[in-house]
């Protein structure tokens, strides 16, 4: 169907898209249909005349029919340029994909300035976007406009880009006299325009920056009993963002915290948030405040004129309607002087203005776009005003940047993200440089690496910021208590539990001693711990310590810090607000009272480790949650443990998770006995017995769901999200039978776990856990962060393993010599692959090994690597001899004419292999000699896949030619390379076997 059809028959359509659309993106689309002279101004005219914009998109469609089948091409054309793809659902194109326009980019030295400004139309918009005053002032200079036309053209019911055009429709009404002026004055500027600031904005930007610079010098999140300064330790943490380019599938790149708003990893253009996603102690807080100090320090985000940064916690607590002026200076700072006009600059400016809004999965309410919100002065509710900035119906083109847990992340929010990245916590060097930064003695710094690269569970913790941090705090008990001790993230916290008590202890007690002596103070903070979960409290007011008998001493202790995110007294009582530590503080401290208060039952446990029917922090239960069990802490203990039975649920999912695996590793045959007497340690042991239980029947009622096999193919699972939560919480209470019982009845030949999350840390409880399978299987882990220590971690259980699968682990070289030389002992290893990761020449000496030492192995594919011919060869030299290797996959590589040699010459040696994959390399017509002679008598090889390299017809021949001996080959891949479509018609006629 041709495009002026289209148009026709789905008019109705399109009239409705175009009506319930913004008048932006409409005016955008005549800006396109201007430059290329689809429209004439009449047209225009015409088109943009006031009214309804249904009644405007008709009069375009009227005009755009009645030019012919072209210009319907190019309006469809600019249609899906314009407007975000789901918003096009309703229209049915089919395959319809209109014609490329042609690039007529370059303007004739005959053009006048008012043709010029026409046909660069929609670029000089987004230039004079937010910018016309300054352009306006030198215009009324010269004497081109009037004070009147000046004022005109700034009228406030304008939107930036509706100024921007009424000066262009201005200008073009007085001439090419005007038109040289502006011309002259757009090309002078190399990027858009940005105005000088006057002294009122440049004395708010240093307010707002010495502000800025204040808050977020020390790093608030660890201080406990002691200020960081931020710079002291700061290290970058893993950032990686999708590839949307790659044409293999979504990869992942790695990128800097001051790229973040970079061209990489776009998935909307049409939207302005970035969203840092992490799990919890990945360093989202300190990666945004680290963002906050270079901005406030001049060393980085320069573009912004004002930047505005906000904690989702502290807006929690803002229960009256407020305007987004209130937000702005009364919530993040105060102008002294001159409010409208500053407020007037932002509004005319928002491209200049960066919010950050820190802890988004710590809102009470999931996010929604039912409620639009488009006035700046109108107050609303502050969760409102948030959801609206994101989604751009207030100040769009702003920049905003949100952290949060990835629970949190709707498919709703993800509409509106223009690129979601995601934070991986440190590498293997951030480790080391965290360490090193944390001690200023070296070999002090030396001796705690070297410990924790001893300690494999340990390293893997480590990759967690947090838990880096509690390890470099805690070193003297860690190395007092031996590699063995820590083991697990319970570990890791009762290490920093005994460390903060032997703070404040003058006498040589030991551990248990210690804690017996503290368990009130244990039992109060962790009942306001399990109360701020439960109502999603994160912040607690100086009563409320109080009213819980936490008293002075408690709160030094260094569990409890001041809120510095809420700082403008909203308790009437005492302005004195604190949180704890980290909000895994707060939940391991929740996991302390539900493993000692004797009076918590069967059914709090059941409701911390049962999998919920569906989510339940909807606004309404969260809002009635909050309403009927407040932080009341006059309760009996009864009260308080029937109430967490009750409403356990309603906490946030992502605590809860972590919460239990606490209490898993509390209740553990290890931890048991601190701080209680025999009876209690009893009660105890029955929530162990119930704990077991739970943890047994979900993960086996998982196993039961699994559908049977397709007859002629594996049984394969592709696991729950709780699964790897199950796991963990097995792998923190430390008993095989438990866990050898958990995974009895899993009876799959495949196990999929992509896209799951997984780290080095999730890879040490997996181990744990899957060595106690019975039957071998295939393992995939694709598209997650196992790296190379994550790799040591999957060590003890690669002897169950077929087949491994690690797409896109940021693994190198270095993980996979330790792969190797576990695989050469794993009778079961018959298949790696090893998609997209880092590894080059360098670990091909690994892999020969492997090929020269295991004779049962199948499989190895390295596809997108940067392994080139010195690889190529040294694998290729391996195979000559091997008698088991089906499957060589080194697609996508560095692969050149020297290592295509090797690899085709080892084709007159070996006699097993089946199929070579060399598509993407580097190979020419003059490699295909060698394949001819590699071919010449080889019996085994089936498919050899050349697609996407440099080969022309030439090589092709010599391939054809070697076909007429070898009947064993079946397919040759050859789409993509230097071949006209006539020859491959005739090729292809002369052998069936060639594939294009």
């Amino acid at each position: 169907m041709c495009a002026d059809q289209l148009l026709n028959t789905q008019r109705h359509q399109f009239i409705t898209i175009l009506g319930r659309g913004s008048v932006e993106n409409f005016e955008s689309i005549l800006d396109h249909l201007l430059a290329w002279d689809l429209l004439n101004w009449e047209d225009y005219e015409h088109v943009k005349s006031p009214g309804l914009l249904s009644s405007s998109s008709r009069n375009l469609l009227d005009v755009v029919t009645c030019k012919g089948t072209r210009a319907c091409e190019l309006f469809i054309l600019v249609l899906k340029d314009v407007i975000h793809s789901s918003q096009l659902t309703d229209l049915m194109l089919g395959n319809y994909k209109p014609p490329e326009k042609a690039d007529e980019s370059s303007t004739s030295p005959s053009s006048s300035a008012s043709q010029t400004l026409q046909k660069h139309r929609p670029d000089i918009v987004k230039k004079l976007h937010g910018h016309s005053a300054a352009v306006l002032e030198r215009l009324h200079n010269y004497g081109h406009f009037s004070k009147y036309e000046c004022d005109e053209v700034q009228l406030p019911i304008y939107t930036p880009s509706q100024q921007a055009r009424k000066l262009l429709d201005l200008t073009k009404a007085k001439g090419d006299d005007t038109a040289q002026v502006l011309l002259d004055y757009v090309e002078s500027e190399p990027g858009p325009i940005k105005p000088v600031l006057g002294s009122v904005c440049l004395k708010y930007q240093g307010k707002l920056s010495s502000t800025l610079a204040a808050q977020s010098r020390f790093l608030t999140n660890y201080a406990g009993t002691e200020n960081m300064c931020l710079e002291d330790v700061y290290v970058d943490s893993v950032l990686e963002i999708s590839n949307t380019t790659a044409e293999n599938g979504c990869l992942w790149i790695l990128i800097g915290l001051e790229d973040i708003f970079g061209p990489d990893g776009i998935l909307n253009k049409d939207a302005d948030t970035v969203l840092i996603s992490g799990e919890a102690g990945s360093g989202k807080s300190t990666s945004l405040q680290q963002m906050q100090q270079l901005w406030a320090t001049k060393q980085a985000f320069q573009d912004f004129t004002f930047v505005f940064a906000f904690s989702c916690r502290r807006l929690n607590f803002i229960d009256k309607h407020i305007s987004l002026k209130t937000l702005l200076f009364e919530h993040c700072c105060w102008p002294d002087d001159h409010q409208d006009e500053i407020f007037q600059y932002i509004l005319d400016h928002p491209e200049e203005i960066m919010f950050t809004f820190d802890g988004f999965d710590e809102f009470k309410f999931q996010f929604t776009d039912e409620e639009r919100h488009c006035s700046p002065t109108k107050p609303t509710t502050a969760l409102n005003l948030i959801f609206n900035l994101l989604q751009g119906n207030l100040m769009k083109n702003t920049k905003k940047v949100l952290t949060s847990r990835p629970n949190a992340v709707t498919a709703i929010l993800r509409k509106y993200l223009q690129k979601e990245i995601t934070l991986k916590g440190f590498s293997q060097e951030g480790i080391k440089m965290f360490m090193r930064k944390c001690h200023s003695n070296s070999s002090s710094a030396e001796h705690i690496l070297y410990f924790v690269e001893a300690n494999s569970a340990l390293h893997g913790l480590c990759h967690v910021p947090f838990f880096c941090w509690i390890v470099s705090k805690c070193h003297e008990q860690l190395m007092q208590n031996g590699s063995d001790f820590t083991q697990t993230m319970t570990d890791i916290y009762l290490m920093i539990l005994e460390h903060f008590f032997l703070h404040f202890t003058y006498n040589s007690q030991r551990m248990n001693e210690v804690l017996q002596s503290r368990v009130a103070t244990i039992l109060h903070l962790g009942k306001l711990a399990l109360d701020g979960l439960i109502s999603c409290y994160y912040i607690f007011s100086a009563v409320q310590l109080r009213e819980a008998e936490i008293s002075e001493e408690d709160i030094s202790l260094g569990f409890l810090v001041h809120s510095h995110s809420f700082s403008h007294g909203y308790t009437a009582v005492d302005n004195r607000n604190y949180e704890f530590l980290h909000i895994t503080v707060q939940c391991f401290f929740a996991a302390l009272y539900i493993t000692l208060n004797d009076n918590v039952g069967q059914s709090t446990l059941y409701s911390l480790f049962s999998p919920r029917e569906k989510e339940t922090s909807s606004c309404m239960m969260l809002a009635a949650c909050t309403k009927c069990f407040p932080l009341d802490c006059h309760q009996s203990t009864e009260q308080q443990a029937r109430r967490s039975e009750t409403i356990l649920q309603e906490a946030e999912r992502s605590n809860l998770q972590i919460t239990a695996s606490f209490v898993s590793g509390l209740l553990s045959g290890r931890h048991r006995n601190l701080m209680g007497m025999s009876s209690c340690i009893q009660k105890r042991s029955k929530k162990y017995k119930l704990v077991k239980k739970y943890l047994t029947k979900s993960i086996q009622k998982h196993f039961l769901s699994i559908p049977p096999a397709v007859d002629g193919e594996k049984k394969s699972m592709h696991a729950l999200p709780e699964f790897v939560w199950w796991i963990k919480c097995i792998y923190e209470m430390q008993d095989s039978d438990l866990a050898k019982h958990a995974v009895s009845k899993l009876e799959v030949d495949h196990l999929k776990l992509t896209y799951c999350g997984i780290g080095p840390v999730e890879c040490t409880a997996l181990a744990y856990v899957l060595k106690h399978l019975t039957n071998p299987l295939g393992l995939q882990l694709d598209y997650n962060s196992v790296g190379d220590v994550g790799i040591q971690q999957l060590v003890p259980c690669l002897d169950i393993c077929q087949s491994i699968y690690l797409r896109a682990n940021n693994i190198s070289d270095q993980g996979v010599s330790k792969l190797v030389d576990r695989a050469l002992g794993c009778r079961n290893l018959q298949k790696i692959a090893l998609f997209h990761n880092n590894l080059t020449d360098a670990c091909a000496h690994n892999f020969a090994k492997l090929l020269k030492h295991k004779d049962n192995f199948l499989a190895l594919r390295l596809w997108g690597n940067k392994i080139g011919d010195a690889g190529a060869c040294a694998i290729a030299a391996a195979l000559e001899d091997n008698t088991s290797m089906l499957w060589l996959s080194l697609v996508d590589n560095n692969v050149g004419s020297r290592g295509a040699r090797a690899l085709a010459l080892m084709l007159k040696k070996n006699t097993v292999l089946e199929e070579l994959c060399l598509q993407e390399n580097n190979l020419v017509d003059e490699d295909m000699l060698h394949f001819v002679e590699g071919l010449q008598n080889n019996s085994s090889l089936k498919v050899l896949k050349l697609a996407n390299n440099r080969i022309s017809r030439k090589g092709v021949e010599f391939i054809a030619k070697v076909l007429k001996h070898n009947v064993t080959i079946a397919s040759v891949w050859l789409r993509g390379n230097h071949i006209t479509a006539e020859e491959i018609e005739e090729m292809t006629r002369a052998e069936r076997r060639l594939t294009f």
